[in-house]
């Protein structure tokens, strides 16, 4: 697939939020990344409302460990002196991600910037580079780093082992406005299955649970206010950008 990619994404710590544990204050994380965790990391790498990440694969390389750590919550935006929370991480997690975009056929008005090409060849830049913007794990206090990968090159730990393992109910992702055209957040919910670290995702329209949360509407852009990819590629061929 021409538009595709694949880039290595790993981190001292990530904590992937299973919403069922937040219901008492504390945290703990899912075993593996969401379909929405890695399609935000990728956005992270090059983000435009003119194309929409799908998410084809992801490869666990890293055994699955968890760590424990006591946290100061926030209180009424103040780190609270007396709380203690216990969060459950992830720890050195790392992940080989392959993924591809495709179009916003929900946003006709930037059909101007449409140029696949270009966005490719900033996106694999962008991957080279480690990213346009910070690269989280999950939550903010996960620091991640991305390079450019061959998917499936090197060892992983789960390569040999042997049968399915059911992750159980897990979130897929968010369903935003921008990118389905009705006007309200929607959350799709899915039944994983790992394969020799291997999971492929489904994609978003073939998520069969999903829940409606709120009213939302999607936000306005215009060609006069995004950069082209067409613009932003001749910067950085001449290396006034990165």
């Amino acid at each position: 697939m021409k538009n595709q990619i694949s880039y290595r994404v790993w981190g001292k710590y990530a904590l992937f939020t299973d919403p069922l544990t937040k219901l008492g204050g504390e945290k703990a994380s899912y075993q593996v990344p969401t379909y929405q965790a890695l399609k935000g990391i990728t956005e992270s790498i090059y983000w435009k409302p003119t194309i929409i990440y799908v998410i084809d694969e992801v490869r666990i390389v890293n055994p699955i460990r968890m760590e424990s750590k006591g946290i100061r919550p926030l209180v009424y935006n103040k780190v609270s002196k007396g709380d203690l929370a216990y969060y459950s991480y992830l720890r050195n997690p790392c992940y080989e991600v392959k993924v591809h975009f495709e179009f916003n056929l929900h946003r006709p008005d930037l059909k101007k910037d449409w140029n696949e090409n270009k966005h490719y060849q900033i996106l694999k830049r962008s991957v080279e580079r480690g990213g346009r913007r910070d690269i989280f794990l999950g939550t903010r206090e996960c620091q991640g780093y991305v390079e450019p990968c061959e998917f499936g090159k090197e060892r992983g730990f789960y390569d040999d082992y042997p049968g399915t393992i059911d992750l159980g109910t897990m979130v897929h992702g968010l369903s935003y406005p921008d990118e389905t055209g009705s006007d309200k957040l929607s959350v799709r919910l899915w039944r994983p299955a790992m394969e020799k670290g291997r999971i492929h995702f489904v994609r978003p329209e073939e998520c069969t649970i999903t829940r409606p949360l709120r009213e939302m509407q999607a936000k306005e852009f215009t060609v006069e206010t995004i950069e082209l990819a067409e613009t932003l590629f001749e910067e950085i061929e001449k290396g006034e950008r990165i």
